[in-house]
């Protein structure tokens, strides 16, 4: 495996498998891997001839300074860990080259897709990830690019920009990989404390929740109304984590994001809260049964 961080370098790379005939993977990753990235890996690696892994820190991305500033950087750690994944490539670039002086360009998504959940709490976040990542697909030139379901709102939004773009690929999605307590693997779980880290696994018992009370509906407890698992879920969120600051707690249209009343096939669930001073996220699909 190499490690480059130079976009010409990664061309060149990318170049020489194409010309080999290889189908080519990328992960866009910000580093401080963890199970849930080597997961997207892995299944490059099975599907992909060449992959390529990018471990970048996007501060465009980032609403608050002071979150840039504790991002984790474990770049000798991640590169061993994609390379133990399967990775190729690992393109690990400085600010500077993809952001040189005089970098003017945004893409953006306009869509109500940006608008609600996480482009309300995060003005400005979506342009940061949609920026970067086209850029990132550009540079990598590859066939198939993988994403994480645990960040559903950004593949919905990736996935848009690419077919907009008619960009020649192909967007996977990849299912969420959790801890044995069902939390969802997050770079953002390292910086738990002991406290919050036993308090955060409230979010996977909601989202279990949500699909028993949809398997329990009657024509009394109207639990297959999304407003009414919402609300309940609110309620449980209240009693079992006091301090817990809820962004937003909803159930929506896993296509459009939009809250759905009636849950006649499926439905997705969406959650993000502060436990502590960190900031999660989570989401499942339930299902009409």
């Amino acid at each position: 495996m190499q490690t480059v961080t130079t976009i010409n370098d990664v061309r060149q790379r990318v170049a020489q498998a194409k010309a080999s005939g290889q189908i080519v993977g990328f992960v866009p990753t910000m580093g401080a891997l963890h199970e849930g990235h080597l997961a997207l890996i892995r299944q490059a690696r099975k599907e992909c001839g060449f992959v390529v892994v990018s471990v970048f820190v996007n501060p465009t991305q980032f609403n608050e300074k002071r979150d840039l500033e504790a991002y984790p950087r474990p770049l000798e750690q991640d590169i061993a860990l994609s390379s133990g994944a399967g990775a190729d490539l690992v393109f690990a670039p400085e600010a500077n080259e993809m952001y040189p002086s005089g970098f003017s360009t945004q893409v953006i998504v306009e869509s109500p897709l940006t608008k609600a959940w996480e482009g309300y709490f995060r003005p400005g976040h979506f342009a940061g990830v949609t920026t970067v990542v086209a850029k990132l697909l550009h540079v990598a030139q590859c066939d198939r690019a993988y994403f994480g379901e645990k960040d559903w709102q950004q593949l919905a939004v990736v996935t848009q920009m690419v077919r907009d773009l008619a960009m020649p690929l192909v967007i996977v999605p990849c299912p969420t990989v959790r801890e044995t307590d069902g939390l969802a693997m997050s770079s953002r779980n390292t910086r738990l404390s002991p406290e919050a880290r036993k308090t955060a696994k409230v979010i996977p018992y909601l989202l279990d929740t949500a699909q028993d009370l949809l398997d329990s509906v009657t024509a009394e407890t109207q639990t297959d109304k999304g407003p009414v698992i919402a609300a309940w879920l609110r309620t449980l969120l209240e009693s079992h984590a006091p301090d817990a600051r809820l962004d937003y707690l909803a159930v929506v249209d896993p296509r459009t994001l939009t809250e759905v009343d009636e849950i006649t096939e499926r439905a997705l669930v969406i959650i993000a809260v502060h436990i502590g001073d960190v900031r999660l996220i989570d989401n499942r699909v339930i299902v009409r049964r």
